[in-house]
């Protein structure tokens, strides 16, 4: 039996919630989102493996015609995604091309390396801010139809009881946003305080109340109040 979960947590817009530990230790969850557009097509951050299950959601949506890597770490399905897809734009950082095995690649466009205010067509229903203060170079985005924010590694909601609500491993692990221990985490990963205050600022000033991480429980309300909390050293 499969260990995805499948759920539609808006109007077209789709997680695929997995196992995954980090380091094979400390559970925290993987989970890959797919957004049918209203101009047609569907968007797909890729995060965890294409199986036979997600794939057949994600053709019901649409023809994919973005794939896209959050940050510099989450790379490893993104060949596997554009080898099934090979006609979707792929798009990821600049930062994620050193840590890659597979240097044919190629991507259509890549945060870091792109002018800062590159158009890669999604624009009209997908805002994007890219964290280059930010260790892992994460991209934030914000879904403005359903005022979701889906993001990486920028925000973390454990323990991943819906990532691992089919396996028989269990979740453990209590990281908050609101708590002490993240702030330290988000603190220990910056980079360039400066560039963090600018990025952390214009994502609390999008308009969403929604927040789908790739580690950790779905935000289904709350979700600018808990950006906030968590980034609030960078806001003041």
């Amino acid at each position: 039996m499969s260990d995805v979960v499948i759920r539609e947590v808006a109007k077209d817009v789709w997680i695929f919630s997995r196992p995954f530990a980090r380091l094979g230790l400390f559970p925290m969850g993987g989970r890959s989102t797919a957004i049918k557009l209203r101009q047609g097509g569907v968007w797909v951050l890729a995060s965890t493996p294409l199986t036979e299950d997600t794939r057949n959601k994600i053709d019901e949506l649409g023809e994919v015609k973005y794939i896209i890597g959050a940050d510099a770490v989450h790379h490893l399905f993104l060949g596997e995604f554009k080898r099934a897809y090979p006609n979707a734009k792929l798009i990821g950082v600049e930062g994620a091309i050193k840590n890659m095995s597979d240097k044919s690649l190629q991507f259509d466009g890549l945060w870091g390396r792109d002018p800062p205010d590159t158009n890669y067509g999604f624009e009209d229903e997908i805002k994007h801010c890219y964290f280059s203060g930010f260790r892992n170079k994460d991209v934030a985005f914000l879904h403005t139809p359903s005022k979701s924010l889906i993001e990486a590694d920028l925000l973390l909601n454990l323990p991943a009881n819906e990532q691992y609500s089919k396996s028989t491993s269990s979740a453990h692990g209590n990281i908050k946003p609101d708590s002490w221990i993240h702030r330290a985490i988000i603190k220990s990963t910056t980079v360039d305080a400066a560039a963090m205050r600018r990025d952390a600022t214009t994502v609390a000033n999008w308009d969403f109340d929604r927040i789908i991480p790739c580690h950790g429980d779905v935000i289904e309300t709350d979700g600018n109040k808990m950006w906030r909390a968590l980034y609030n050293a960078f806001l003041n």
